[in-house]
């Protein structure tokens, strides 16, 4: 807060120890896959001040960065592993400490029980990162195009406060922005593309569905027709079903709906988004199968791994649907190597050229990654 002091540390450098073996992890990384950790191993090796990895949703870039954090553990530097959504941070926390079992980790997020522990490995949202003056030895960004890492000139300024004269910044994206293609085009950015998902399979491409009447159906709090009608047709009813809708009334309104109509009947739903206090508790029994659709704002929209879901996005033409969200959206299907076939739609009352775009560079990417399909 303004009113608030903020004090520095002037003293001598803390020296972290250098940790033999830090990685427990024991998993085996894809050919793509170990070119891009290889990289990242080397940038913080040689201290190179950036590297973009640039890899497809579902690509498996969380286990792409653990050789590199283990390299630098080892090195005796300071890791921190920042991302925009407080979810994702959640979500990360335990496969960290699942992969780095003898390193002390921390996680911080607004509501986080613990704030004040130092540790050689945090995982942060990028706004904690205010608390931090030349403490990282190696910065991660993770979706660093993701709202409201891109919007916020606070966010970015606080990271690069938090890092030391001499780090290494990693940036993670699905879904770069124009400023990371014309750096990449000038070759001032540093990066690595990973085409193809962890499991080999390519991203489900998303079908558009038209609707004459959605914003009457909007109005009336209900379900458009021709998702009714999908959702009696889908290939695989045991899947999971995550609706994106753009605003919070929408998403409660319908499941309100949802919960007193026949639909019902394909299963127990609940609205999420940000402001939501049961945010977490929704989103883990989701992932524990108790709930079996979650009505969602675009919150959910990218960081979160669920195994099996299909995924609808209601009135998809709407301004908070641009072309980098609904990638990201897409990506949220197909992620499990059991079920690597999700079905995306697109319902809509008129194409968009964001919802264009969306479609073609999932295209692109499948084509880039060897899958010829269309």
């Amino acid at each position: 807060m303004e009113c608030e002091p903020l004090y520095y540390w002037s003293g001598p450098r803390y020296e972290w120890p250098c940790i033999n073996n830090p990685c427990t992890w024991q998993g085996t990384l894809t050919p793509y896959q170990r070119h891009a950790a290889e990289r990242i191993a080397e940038a913080v090796r040689s201290e190179d001040k950036e590297l973009l990895i640039w890899a497809v949703c579902g690509a498996g870039k969380t286990e792409m960065l653990f050789p590199g954090i283990a390299e630098a553990l080892t090195l005796g530097k300071r890791v921190c592993v920042a991302t925009p959504r407080a979810d994702v941070v959640r979500e990360l926390l335990p496969r960290f400490e699942a992969s780095f079992k003898h390193t002390k980790i921390q996680g911080l997020y607004g509501g986080a029980d613990k704030k004040d522990d130092a540790s050689q490995l945090t995982i942060s949202t990028t706004h904690q990162l205010l608390r931090y003056r030349e403490a990282f030895d190696v910065m991660v960004i993770d979706e660093v195009d993701a709202f409201p890492f891109h919007k916020d000139p606070s966010l970015p300024y606080a990271a690069d406060r938090a890092k030391t004269l001499q780090s290494t910044t990693v940036y993670l994206t699905a879904t770069p922005r124009k400023t990371h293609h014309r750096r990449i085009r000038q070759k001032k950015l540093p990066h690595i593309f990973v085409p193809v998902r962890f499991h080999g399979h390519p991203l489900p491409v998303p079908l558009l569905k038209m609707c004459f009447t959605l914003k009457k159906d909007f109005q009336n709090n209900q379900f458009p027709p021709s998702m009714i009608r999908w959702l009696s047709v889908r290939k695989n009813p045991d899947r999971q079903l995550l609706i994106f809708v753009p605003t919070i009334e929408l998403a409660e309104k319908l499941v309100e709906t949802w919960k007193v109509s026949n639909l019902s009947t394909a299963g127990s739903a609940a609205p999420v988004h940000a402001s939501d206090p049961k945010r977490e508790q929704k989103v883990d029994a989701f992932r524990k199968r108790q709930l079996d659709v979650l009505v969602t704002t675009t919150i959910l929209e990218r960081g979160v791994t669920f195994p099996s879901v299909d995924v609808a996005v209601l009135h998809a033409g709407h301004e908070v649907f641009d072309e980098a969200a609904l990638i990201q959206i897409s990506g949220r299907a197909g992620r499990s190597p059991d079920d690597p076939e999700g079905e995306v739609l697109f319902f809509h009352d008129g194409k968009t050229e964001s919802m264009m775009k969306a479609v073609r560079e999932i295209k692109n990417m499948n084509r880039r990654g060897g899958f010829s399909r269309p």
